[in-house]
């Protein structure tokens, strides 16, 4: 249990140091905005490119990734439909698909990887799955609902090479799958400005919390209500069903992969939702009711199957 409360005693403090941050008015009326374009133009792709460049990509091949992308898979859909029964349009229902399966595996699941299931690796596999896969193509749907949209089809078809995001994380993969050394003179300021990206990501949550209402209420209740129940619970719920009734997977196998699902839904999804200017409140809410969540859950997951 120690590393669940580590891992969110580190997230709670950064968080309620932007928020002090926030209501002091030190980094001024803009402070939110530049953090936010910070991490997102700057500091996210440097710190991508130096952890894939650096990973093995050899742990993407493995069935407990296979349980993780169709977990992933089952609670975005959910909300992909949802969302399109009730016209919640194209990049809310992106942002809130995303805060319903793209789980924190970075700041909080390394922790938890480390002092729950014994292994940082562990959540590699996760981690570069979410970079790889799914940001790419979720950040490219919200550039082609938005401005992108009414440009040129061959402006359309680079918008993934336009995006910093995806231009750090492919760039970093392609790095590893070359096996190309970086030199030290390139990687070590790379290195330097990426552990910018968390904590620029958090103080920006924190400084958002100042002077909003309760998570949960105004007209993005539904969704919000809909994304947190799929992250906390259905997700980590479709893991354990494919991965022991499907995948046959037990004892420590199956402990990761219900562990990295129960994880909630990451803080850079704010970025995201703040840099395309949709569906910011949702993502706001969703990832602060999915951390506080995720607790319980996360204890009961490791009491059951640890």
């Amino acid at each position: 249990m120690q590393g669940v409360l580590t891992g969110f005693a580190v997230i709670a403090v950064v968080i309620g140091v932007g928020y002090v941050i926030g209501r002091r008015g030190y980094l001024g009326v803009h402070g939110r905005d530049v953090l936010t374009k910070l991490a997102f133009h700057v500091a996210s792709p440097a710190l991508l490119f130096t952890t894939l460049a650096q990973t093995d990509l050899s742990v993407i091949f493995s069935s407990r990734l296979l349980v993780t992308a169709l977990s992933t898979a089952a609670a975005a859909g959910v909300f992909v439909a949802v969302g399109a029964v009730r016209r919640w349009g194209v990049g809310r229902t992106t942002i809130g698909a995303l805060c319903s399966s793209y789980v924190n595996s970075g700041n909080l699941g390394i922790p938890i990887a480390v002092y729950v299931l014994g292994d940082a690796s562990l959540v590699a596999p996760v981690l570069l799955f979410q970079l790889v896969g799914v940001t790419p193509i979720a950040l490219t749907i919200l550039d082609l609902s938005g401005e992108g949209e009414k440009g040129p089809l061959w402006r359309r078809l680079l918008t993934p090479l336009r995006n910093p995001i995806a231009v750090g994380s492919l760039a970093g993969v392609a790095v590893s799958a070359a096996g190309v050394e970086v030199p030290a003179p390139v990687l070590d300021p790379l290195t330097l400005i990426g552990g910018m990206s968390v904590p620029a990501v958090l103080l920006a949550f924190g400084i958002s919390l100042c002077g909003s209402t309760m998570p949960g209420r105004g007209p993005d209740r539904q969704p919000v209500l809909l994304s947190v129940a799929l992250k906390s619970l259905g997700q980590p719920a479709a893991a354990w069903a494919l991965a022991a009734g499907v995948f046959g997977l037990r004892g420590a196998e199956l402990l990761d992969v219900v562990v990295t699902s129960a994880l909630p839904a990451a803080q850079n999804l704010f970025t995201y939702a703040s840099s395309y200017g949709v569906g910011e409140r949702l993502a706001r809410d969703s990832i602060l009711l999915s951390t506080v969540l995720s607790v319980p859950v996360l204890v009961v997951v490791a009491t059951l199957l640890g």
